[in-house]
């Protein structure tokens, strides 16, 4: 009995005991959660006003700071997958001219409000190396399905996600992310920032770098959080003389960029809490894709630059350098000198001005001259006349011998091979008598413009060579000689200052078409040159579909001209497809005759191998983005079959050596010249991956708007009832004729074709055209009752394919033949009668 009252006290005590460790230990537990919450959300507590200067090391935390595992996204395509709230919204397209500025591939999508998204694999390989999303809350309020998928994508593949947020008015006070231990605060405005030389992610920017004054606007979104998986990559102060969420905990410092270490869910992240207009958060972005991605989405750290001075002594009295200005040249370059090694103005002088200004502008001419060896020297034109206006080449190298000979005289070295033309004429669009005296006078190599493609914007300047110059492309400040004084800068000082501090110009360092379509090229452009020499519509092909019938019909309209013919390629030009390219635009323009009447006359060119061309669509749509395209369909079996009938007539050695079959189904062993014919009989055949090409640049109305497919649906349906045609329902730029209706009764199609051109009179074809039964097919009827008809080329006879072929091809082009369908459907064309039928054997 004792020993069992014993054992009950003993019980007893242990239970006490372990209650008593029970609630210490959860008051132990609850003390320190609270304390590494604030240790978390804020600095270590400094004396006095956190001040960004005195920051030697950031404490921001007193435990040992995680570090983040390197990304190594090495299974997947370097793409990124953008999600953007529009087409067009601004946070958008500073993440697209990012991207598009360092060469980087990107996928936009239109974030939907379920979250769906587009496939992440194929084959086994993701598609994608990084996320990015305009809108963080997209992301977060994705549904369950589409989340996990993305998420398990991430980690399964090592990509990372980059998100923004940025408040608005309607934006809640305080926000928690879903899914996440982080919190937003919204609205608020700060000041004072500093970089985290803690963060791994950074590269370009350079830290503690620090940013004194209010940051622009007061919509900025502030993180707080209490997990070790997140880490400060900006920190800034609050202006508490603005208004603030009531809510939101009183700290130091504040992070408005963090770094997801991915210690929560394996998945690594960045965050933004406003946009890109901030030039910090441009570098930190950049920064951001570069870690993220293990740097195989990086920018080089070396930068090449050339700052030109153009029109040394060019100028009105009153505008012109003095003594005073020459020296503080000087001292600015000894001062950059300090930062970049070798730094040297490059000045660009037109000797005729020379000693022309008040007599303390002459003074400063002098002593740029005296001080010669401490700068380089380029030529711009003796009399800074725009060389587009010379057209004969002696002129301007009389022009050149003049300005080289003060050179000479006044010991400025005349070797650099290096100048600039004046305002740029000349270089694009190309003036060939300028290249040629350049090299003869000066030895040039080397020249740069603003114009290539265009003006604007920068980051679509690219270089090219001519003549064997280089061009490279330049960026200006925006300072020019009626200009020059910073106080008058266009829009104030502050307008040149934004382009410096995350502007233009701030990203062309960071970051490094067509004459007619721009005013300014039109400008310099020589005038002996005319816009008018380009065709306003181009017929594609592919070959052996009818195109070369559609070219006959359509020179029967007394307002349709083509090109000259070639005395290689006969009626085709082929410039856009090959090498005729790199000839240029005087070369292709020579092509056109000046038309009569340049309002309601259309030049056209027909080159059927353009169709299925990789690299015909972007230069097309580079020289003439507003030229109409026309192209013509039949079942790609037969189309097949017609090619390699063609190639036999022409003796090619595989078609002549091999039969159809063996054509279509040699492997990869098979001889070369076996294996090319076989990719000019079925690639062209491959409609809907062409056709999207074409589409990508020279888009349709319709398929770039959002719900196409019920538009395109409605369309059909209300051209059935209205009796409304095709071409009502196509994109302003693109037709696709049933060559299979072409043949049996082109008057009709005709008649389309004259609408989606616009052109005017109309042309009564039904009453042009008769149907020649022996040729079997229709010709241009002439006076007497006489006909006109295709070439003894056109019309060949030849064996009907085999069966077996047939069904090779008919399997080969099903897959295509599907997506031509969903193609046709979404631009709202009805299906020709070969691919219904095509479709029926799928079923």
């Amino acid at each position: 009995m004792n020993l069992i009252m014993k054992l009950r006290r003993s019980f007893r005590t242990v239970v006490i005991l372990l209650t008593t460790f029970c609630l210490v230990s959860i008051v132990i537990s609850a003390y320190y959660l609270y304390t590494g919450y604030k240790q978390e959300m804020t600095l270590i507590e400094t004396t006095g006003e956190a001040e960004c200067e005195g920051f030697k090391l950031l404490p921001y935390r007193s435990m040992e700071l995680k570090t983040a595992k390197p990304m190594d996204p090495s299974n997947t395509d370097p793409i990124v997958l953008l999600f953007v709230e529009s087409q067009y919204s601004q946070l958008g397209q500073d993440i697209i001219a990012i991207l598009e500025s360092s060469r980087f591939q990107y996928h936009m999508v239109i974030a939907p409000g379920k979250g769906d998204i587009p496939p992440l694999t194929d084959s086994g390989k993701g598609k994608y190396m990084l996320v990015i999303y305009e809108n963080i809350l997209k992301y977060v309020s994705m549904d369950s399905w589409n989340r996990e998928l993305l998420e398990k994508y991430c980690v399964e593949y090592s990509v990372s996600i980059i998100g923004f947020h940025k408040a608005n008015e309607n934006s809640s006070p305080s926000i928690k992310l879903k899914g996440f231990p982080l919190d937003l605060y919204n609205n608020v405005a700060l000041k004072d920032c500093i970089v985290n030389s803690q963060s791994p992610l950074l590269n370009i920017t350079k830290a503690p770098r620090v940013e004194k004054g209010p940051l622009p606007g007061e919509d900025w979104t502030v993180f707080l959080f209490n997990h070790s998986t997140y880490q400060p990559v900006l920190l800034t102060e609050l202006q508490t003389s603005r208004s603030f969420p009531a809510s939101l905990p009183k700290a130091p410092l504040y992070a408005t960029v963090i770094q997801d270490l991915g210690l929560h869910d394996g998945i690594q992240r960045v965050l933004f809490g406003n946009n890109l207009t901030f030039w910090l958060h441009k570098l930190i972005f950049i920064d951001a894709v570069s870690f993220l991605t293990g740097k195989k989405l990086a920018l080089s750290l070396d930068r090449y630059i050339l700052v030109d001075i153009d029109d040394i002594f060019v100028g009105k009295e009153g505008t012109r350098m003095n003594i005073q200005d020459v020296k503080a040249l000087l001292e600015t370059q000894n001062l950059l000198r300090t930062q970049v090694a070798n730094f040297t103005f490059n000045l660009g002088f037109s000797g005729k001005f020379y000693h022309t200004g008040t007599e303390e502008e002459d003074e400063g001419d002098d002593l740029l001259l005296g001080s010669v060896d401490e700068f380089w020297w380029f030529p711009h034109m003796w009399s800074h006349m725009q060389p587009h206006l010379f057209h004969n080449e002696s002129s301007l190298v009389e022009q050149m011998i003049l300005n080289k000979d003060f050179a000479l005289e006044h010991g400025i070295p005349t070797d650099m091979g290096y100048a600039v033309a004046p305002h740029h004429s000349g270089v694009y669009p190309v003036h060939v008598q300028l290249y040629e005296a350049w090299k003869k006078v000066w030895g040039i190599k080397v020249t740069s413009t603003e114009e290539y493609p265009h003006l604007k914007p920068a980051r679509y300047r690219r270089g090219f060579i001519h003549n064997g110059i280089m061009v490279l492309p330049r960026q200006t400040c925006g300072l020019f000689t009626h200009t020059i004084f910073y106080k008058e800068y266009p829009g104030g000082p502050q307008e040149l200052d934004k382009s410096i501090r995350g502007g233009e110009l701030f990203l062309t360092i960071l970051l490094n078409p067509n004459p007619c379509d721009d005013k300014r090229h039109r400008d310099i452009w020589s005038r002996d040159k005319t816009c008018y020499h380009l065709p306003k519509f181009l017929v594609i092909g592919p070959q052996k579909t009818g195109t070369t019938a559609l070219y006959l019909f359509l020179l029967m309209h007394p307002s349709i001209i083509s090109n000259l013919p070639s005395p290689k390629t006969f009626e085709e030009v082929q410039f856009f497809n090959g090498n005729n390219y790199h000839k240029g635009i005087d070369w292709y323009m020579d092509f056109f005759p000046t038309p009569l009447n340049v309002t309601t006359d259309f030049l056209f060119e027909k080159s059927a191998n353009y169709f299925h061309s990789g690299e015909a669509p972007r230069r097309a749509a580079s020289l003439v983005p507003k030229a109409k395209i026309i192209t013509i369909l039949i079942d790609p079996s037969d189309r097949a079959y017609s090619w390699y009938q063609h190639q036999r007539s022409h003796e090619d050695p595989a078609a002549l050596k091999f039969n159809f079959f063996e054509v279509i189904t040699s492997d990869h062993w098979a001889p070369s010249e076996l294996r090319t014919l076989q990719k000019r009989c079925l690639i062209p055949g491959w409609y809907a991956t062409h056709i999207e090409r074409w589409l990508t640049h020279f888009p349709t109305s319709q398929a770039t708007s959002t719900g196409y497919e019920q538009q395109s649906l409605h369309g059909m349906q209300s051209s059935q009832k209205t009796g409304r045609s095709m071409a009502d329902h196509l994109s302003l730029q693109l037709l696709i004729i049933d060559g299979q209706q072409l043949r049996s009764d082109p008057a009709t199609v005709m008649d389309e074709v004259q609408k989606f051109l616009g052109v005017s009179p109309h042309y009564n074809y039904s009453e042009a055209l008769m149907f020649d039964p022996q040729k079997g097919f229709w010709c241009q009827l002439l006076e007497g009752g006489k006909t006109k008809c295709l070439g003894k080329s056109k019309g060949r006879k030849y064996p009907p394919m085999d069966q077996e072929s047939r069904a090779f091809l008919s399997s080969y082009y099903r897959d295509h033949n599907v997506e031509l369908s969903k193609l046709l459907h979404r631009l709202g064309q009805p299906l020709p009668y070969w691919l219904r039928q095509e479709l029926q054997k799928v079923r």
